[in-house]
């Protein structure tokens, strides 16, 4: 089974690959722009087979969020390792203090 670390060093691996040869070099030589773009769209079909309570169709949207949020990440250089280190650094403290923290 791919672990999302397994799936962020390939993603890291696709930069400055031929986007000829791979879906996600491709992306990159778009531009963060339009991978932040494709990952706002699957988020959003991720959210409406929530609603609709599709658990299948739930399942595929959301590992597609995941990829697409992952490559999102990589075109500005932030990795699955920074985004756990600042998960990390929130289980110290409750979700409401870490909110209000915030603002």
């Amino acid at each position: 089974m791919m672990s999302l670390y397994d799936l962020d060093k390939t993603i890291q691996s696709r930069k400055g690959a031929d986007p000829e040869s791979s879906w996600t070099a491709k992306l990159f030589s778009k531009g963060p722009e339009k991978c932040a773009e494709k990952f706002g769209e699957e988020a959003v079909e991720a959210i409406i087979e929530a609603v609709k309570g599709d658990r299948e169709k739930l399942i595929g949207e959301a590992a597609d969020s995941l990829y697409h949020l992952l490559v999102m990440c990589a075109a500005r250089d932030v990795t699955l390792a920074d985004i756990e280190a600042e998960l990390d650094k929130r289980t110290s403290q409750s979700g409401i203090a870490e909110k209000a923290s915030r603002g």
